[in-house]
């Protein structure tokens, strides 16, 4: 029980929000690729791979990234206790996680076309690059934009074997929709973070941390509103849509930078917010 206790800490399975916020994006892109092909056993299957692997590589994730951050958690108080950080379990034994999550991982991928697998292996390098990009750059989190919401192209591609443009630009809404999300969640360290030299967007804007996650924001509903300006009506998918901006505004009116519990509850909204995109997406299929 105890190794499972342990098991659990380092992939953060108890904290669900992470790979719903790395599935959402994908059940976007199918959504919209299932739309045009109306092959709805097939969007199912691919649903739920989608979902098993979105688990599977964000609980590798969370185990490298602790692996490279291990120094960094032990002066941070949010992160002090995290399995790796607090000794309670080795890098090597770690490292064998992250192998055999991977492999599970890729088991999933190879159910879909080659054009997908060569997409699926490229993410490789954005996921296992991304826990360094603190250390170098204040935009960490417009990496992880870029490497969260990969899936989309992914799902776009194992229904379509192709790239659109229109499937790029929903790919930068959702890169900025996570650059605002991860924002507000950086704020909960801002002060520990700075007095141990790692960089963030939420440090980079602290003084008008609100006004750029309210820009980040804007810029994903005018991206969004430009891909399905066509499905704009008196319709489900209109009304979901008009939820789902509502939801990104109700953040920014919670979000109190130097409050942690403000911070999280925003950040943890956006898993409603992710859910409120798919129905609308959904909808045009009904």
């Amino acid at each position: 029980m105890q190794h499972l206790k342990i098991f659990i800490d380092l992939t953060r399975l108890n904290k669900p929000i992470g790979f719903m916020l790395l599935f959402w994006p994908c059940s976007w892109g199918l959504a919209y690729a299932s739309n045009i092909s109306q092959d709805t056993d097939l969007f199912i299957y691919y649903l739920i791979l989608f979902f098993f692997g979105s688990v599977l590589m964000r609980s590798a994730g969370c185990i490298f990234n602790d692996i490279v951050d291990k120094d960094f958690d032990k002066k941070v108080k949010r992160t002090r206790k995290r399995p790796i950080a607090a000794n309670r379990i080795s890098v090597k034994h770690s490292f064998i996680y992250v192998a055999i999550l991977c492999l599970l991982a890729f088991f999933i991928l190879i159910q879909f076309n080659l054009f997908t697998i060569f997409l699926g292996m490229g993410s490789m390098f954005l996921a296992f690059t991304y826990p360094f990009m603190k250390r170098v750059t204040y935009w960490p989190q417009l990496f992880l934009g870029i490497t969260f919401n990969w899936g989309i192209i992914m799902s776009w591609a194992a229904i379509n074997n192709s790239i659109s443009l229109e499937i790029i630009v929903l790919y930068l809404a959702a890169i900025f929709w996570t650059l605002g999300y991860d924002t507000i969640y950086g704020a909960q360290d801002m002060s520990d973070d700075e007095i141990i030299g790692v960089k963030s967007t939420s440090i980079k804007f602290k003084k008008n941390i609100k006004s750029f996650v309210l820009s980040c924001y804007l810029i994903t509903s005018i991206l969004i509103l430009y891909v399905f300006k066509e499905n704009l009506n008196f319709n489900i998918f209109s009304l979901f849509l008009i939820i789902f901006f509502a939801s990104l505004i109700l953040q920014i009116v919670k979000f109190n930078p130097i409050k942690s519990s403000s911070c999280l509850w925003s950040f943890k909204f956006n898993n409603i917010s992710g859910l409120l995109l798919f129905i609308s997406i959904f909808s045009t299929n009904i």
